[in-house]
C-alpha cells in the first residue's frame, strides 16, 4: 500500500471509529473539547516540534525561554477552563477543597519557587501546572462525568493511535528514532520516543479496556454493539502499539493495570471490596521481596531491561543525587534542570540531552527535596484511599481509577512520572479527583434512594429510553 492510500485508509479509519463510538442519547458539554485538546497535545509532541521549531540540538537557553507558541496557547486553554469552573464554581471548588493532599503539594511548589535559582520560570511553569488541575475538573465536573471520560479517551485514542500506526509503517523520518544511548532504532508514533509512545497506549489501553468491559456487562446499554467494536478496536490499537514501542515499564504498567481491571470485574471481587487491599498488600510484599533477595536483576531482565536499566543505576542516578542543592528542599519546583546544572548534565552524556533523571522519585528529590518526596508518598496513599473508596462506592466506575491509582507508583520508578506536563502525572490526577467525584456521586444518590450503579450510569439504557418514549 503506498503511503497516500495508507494515508486516507487511516483517516477514513479514524472517521469510521467516531461514527461507531458515537451516542445521541447522552450529551456532555462542549466544554470537553478544552481538556481533549490539552491531553491530545500533552500525548503526543509540542507544537513547535510538529512545525520544526525544534529541529537541531537543543541548547540550555531553550530550556529557559521555552516555546512562545506553546506558551500562548497553554494560557488560552488554562483561561478557557478556568472560565467554565467559574461557571461550575460551587462544585469545581468543593472537589478541589476535599483533595486536600493535591492542594497541599502544590502550595508548597508555590513557595519552593522562593529558593529557585530562577524564580520567574519556575513560577511560569508553576501556573503551566497547575493547568493539569484546571483540565482535570472541567472533566470531573461534567454533568455526566463518566460519559465525558469516556469521550476523553476516545478523542484521543481513535486519533494518536492509529496516527502513531501510520507514522511508524509509512513516515519511518517521523514516527521511528534511533536511540542516541544503544543506538538501536525504535519507534515513536505521535510521541517523542519510545517511552511517551508506550505510556499513550498504557493510559489510553486502560481506558479502552475499562469502557469494553463496562458495554460488555451492561447487556441493556444501547449501540452497545458498534460501540464494542470501536473500543475494542482501540484496545487492539493500544496492545499493538504497547508491544512494539518496546518500553518494559510502560509495557509492565499496562499489564498491572489491565489485571486490576479484569480482577475487579469478577463478582467475587466486587462483591468483597475488601479484597482489593489484599491484592495491593501482596503485591507490596512480592515487590519488597524481590528488592531483599537479590532477585530484581532477574525480574528486569524477564520484562525486558537491563539490570543497570539501560545505564541510570550506574552512571545517571549516581551523578543526578549529590548534585541536589539542598537535600531538605531542592533546588525549588521544575528547577534542578535548568541553566550550569543541565550544561555539566550534557557535557557529561554528550548526545543523551538529559532533561529529566528517568526516575519520578529521584526527580521529585532533585526538585523539591526529601520534602517533596514525602508529599508526593502522601499524595499517591491518599490517592490509592480515594480509588478504593470509589470501588467500594461504585465498582464499575471505581476500577478504572484504582488501576491508575495503583500502576502510577510503578510507572514512576524508572520514568519521571510526576512532572509537570506528564501526561503520566495528568492521568494520575484525573484518577485521584475523578475517585473523589465518584463518592460524591454514589452517596448523594444512595441518600435519594438509588443504587449507586444505577446513579453513575454513563449511558442511557434500552429500558430507560422506552420509559421516556411512553412518558
Amino acid at each position: 500500500m503506498g503511503t497516500q492510500l495508507a494515508t486516507i485508509v487511516c483517516v477514513v479509519g479514524i472517521l469510521g471509529l467516531f461514527y461507531l463510538n458515537r451516542d445521541d442519547s447522552v450529551r456532555t458539554s462542549k466544554a470537553l473539547w478544552i481538556p481533549s485538546i490539552w491531553f491530545l497535545i500533552l500525548a503526543s509532541r509540542p507544537i513547535s516540534m510538529w512545525f520544526g521549531g525544534d529541529a537541531g540540538s537543543p541548547t540550555v537557553s531553550q530550556q529557559l525561554d521555552g516555546s512562545p507558541t506553546e506558551r500562548l496557547l497553554y494560557s488560552v486553554l488554562i483561561a478557557a477552563g478556568l472560565a467554565v469552573l467559574v461557571y461550575r464554581g460551587r462544585r469545581a471548588f468543593s472537589l478541589l477543597t476535599a483533595n486536600w493532599a493535591i492542594v497541599l503539594y502544590f502550595s508548597y511548589c508555590l513557595l519552593s519557587v522562593v529558593w529557585s535559582d530562577y524564580p520567574d520560570v519556575a513560577f511560569k511553569r508553576w501556573i503551566k501546572a497547575t493547568g493539569d488541575i484546571v483540565m482535570v475538573l472541567v472533566i470531573v465536573t461534567d454533568g455526566k462525568p463518566l460519559a465525558a471520560l469516556q469521550r476523553l479517551f476516545s478523542r484521543i485514542g481513535f486519533v494518536l493511535l492509529p496516527a502513531s500506526v501510520l507514522l511508524i509503517k509509512y513516515y519511518p523520518e517521523i514516527g521511528r528514532m534511533y536511540d542516541s544511548w544503544t543506538g538501536d532504532a525504535f519507534n515513536t508514533g505521535v510521541a517523542t520516543n519510545k517511552n511517551s509512545l508506550g505510556l499513550l497506549a498504557y493510559l489510553i489501553g486502560l481506558g479502552a479496556l475499562w469502557s469494553v468491559l463496562r458495554l460488555w456487562r451492561d447487556r441493556e446499554a444501547i449501540y452497545r454493539r458498534r460501540r464494542l467494536i470501536a473500543q475494542c478496536v482501540l484496545l487492539g490499537f493500544a496492545v499493538y502499539l504497547s508491544v512494539n514501542a518496546h518500553s518494559a515499564t510502560a509495557g509492565t504498567s499496562f499489564t498491572l493495570g489491565a489485571f486490576v481491571l479484569m480482577v475487579t470485574n469478577l463478582e467475587r471481587i466486587r462483591n468483597r471490596p475488601s479484597a482489593v487491599h489484599t491484592l495491593v498488600i501482596s503485591s507490596i510484599i512480592l515487590g519488597v521481596l524481590i528488592q531483599i533477595t537479590g532477585a530484581n536483576a532477574l525480574v528486569l531482565q524477564i520484562i525486558g531491561r537491563n539490570p543497570d536499566l539501560t545505564g541510570r543505576a550506574d552512571y545517571i542516578w549516581p551523578t543526578l543525587i549529590p548534585m541536589n542543592p539542598n537535600f531538605l528542599l531542592g533546588a525549588g519546583f521544575e528547577s534542578f534542570w535548568l541553566g550550569p546544572r543541565l550544561q555539566f548534565m550534557w557535557d557529561k552524556f554528550p548526545h543523551l540531552f538529559l532533561n529529566e533523571a528517568h526516575n519520578g522519585y529521584i526527580e521529585m528529590y532533585l526538585n523539591l527535596g526529601l520534602v517533596g518526596v514525602a508529599l508526593i508518598a502522601l499524595l499517591l496513599f491518599d490517592g490509592y484511599r480515594r480509588a478504593a473508596a470509589a470501588f467500594r462506592a461504585d465498582p464499575n466506575a471505581g476500577n478504572l481509577m484504582l488501576a491508575y491509582a495503583l500502576t502510577a507508583p510503578l510507572y514512576s520508578m524508572t520514568e519521571a512520572g510526576f512532572r509537570m506536563l506528564a501526561i503520566s502525572w495528568s492521568f494520575l490526577l484525573l484518577a485521584i479527583i475523578g475517585a473523589t467525584r465518584i463518592s460524591e456521586l454514589s452517596s448523594a444518590k444512595t441518600q435519594l434512594g438509588q443504587k449507586p450503579s444505577e446513579s453513575m450510569a454513563w449511558v442511557p439504557r434500552r429500558t430507560e429510553i422506552s420509559a421516556r418514549v411512553k412518558t
